[in-house]
């Protein structure tokens, strides 16, 4: 067994699915041996450490979990907390950080293996609600972003959108690369305040309405979307408080994992089911960056996983709490 920094560093020196695989299967036998809830929910499906064998004989615990239990495989006082988006009448999931330094780390190597160093965009935050809410994984990731950019005009936005337009607008004049990041309804009312051409502008919707305006189908959203900002695609970003990594859709709603990431799509009604692909099911992640709570996840999303590994997302299972990124999917 590898100790705990040597399992960190292995984590970005994935170079083929033959190194994920084997680190996956050490990760899993020290969560096995350090993570009491894990351990026992492995105990509970009959499944022991010698059993696995491969990263398809792995458990998946329940991210329901992370609202009734503390998850953690590390002995130590935890660094801070993410906590899950949500209203006050649902209990939120709480995600120990023991290395916020590790979290970061990783956020920026997600982002850089699908698009151009930080460093080199200007990022425009239009995310509320996360900044209301308060212990947010999303503005976390955004802020150091917005720090590390070489732009001055990087910044969060809360309520005044004509300072929005005219950097949207002054950077489009300078060709200046820009990322603007916002919750959906909030890109909404941008639009509708005015219309765009952007040609140097990534935009990214998350975080779906929060109750401010009626859900839409995804695909009508991003139509609206495209055409009010003036883009082909819109981007978006699937991660969650309960994980360090995330995957990136560059457009048309089809996600890709980074290397330290892996989507596993298993029947609704069982666990013991293997990977499937090109037919609906539960969305199983392993993220290798929770070195210090659980990589594998059993999460609430209903997907669809093509033979590539990417993977759209089509809704929720039924009676599963609602979350910051619901949407209506077309199935």
């Amino acid at each position: 067994m590898r100790l705990i920094d040597d399992l960190k560093t292995a984590l970005f020196e994935i170079h083929s699915e033959k190194d994920f695989n084997n680190l996956a299967i050490e990760v899993f036998s020290f969560q096995y041996n350090n993570n009491k809830v894990y351990n026992r929910w492995c105990n509970l499906l009959n499944v022991e450490e010698k059993q696995v064998k491969t990263v398809e004989d792995i458990p998946f615990l329940p991210i329901s979990f992370f609202k009734t239990n503390k998850i953690t495989s590390f002995e130590g006082k935890e660094e801070t907390f993410f906590l899950s988006s949500g209203t006050t009448s649902i209990k939120r999931s709480k995600h120990l950080i023991y290395d916020k330094s590790l979290y970061l780390k990783n956020c920026e190597d997600c982002f850089s293996q699908f698009y151009d160093k930080v460093e080199d965009y200007c990022f425009i935050c239009l995310l509320p609600n996360y900044l209301e809410q308060g212990n947010s994984s999303l503005i976390c990731m955004m802020n150091d972003f917005v720090q590390k950019s070489k732009e001055k005009g990087s910044d969060f936005f809360k309520t005044n959108l004509n300072d929005v337009v005219s950097l949207l607008g002054d950077n489009e004049r300078k060709t200046k690369k820009t990322i603007l990041f916002g919750v959906t309804y909030a890109l909404l009312d941008l639009i509708e305040k005015q219309h765009f051409q952007l040609k140097n502008t990534i935009v990214f919707e998350t975080g779906g309405m929060k109750g401010k305006r009626e859900e839409m189908l995804k695909s009508e959203l991003h139509k609206k979307l495209s055409e009010g900002f003036g883009v082909k695609n819109i981007a978006s970003e699937y991660g969650m408080c309960e994980l360090f990594s995330q995957a990136y859709s560059l457009g048309e709603g089809i996600f890709a994992c980074p290397k330290q990431m892996k989507v596993m799509i298993k029947e609704i009604n069982d666990y013991k089911s293997h990977n499937i692909i090109n037919h609906s099911g539960v969305i199983n992640i392993i993220d290798l960056a929770n070195i210090y709570t659980c990589s594998f996840i059993e999460t609430e999303d209903i997907g669809r996983q093509k033979e590539d590994g990417t993977f759209e997302i089509m809704g929720r299972k039924d009676h599963s709490a609602l979350r910051g990124c619901n949407l209506m999917y077309d199935i």
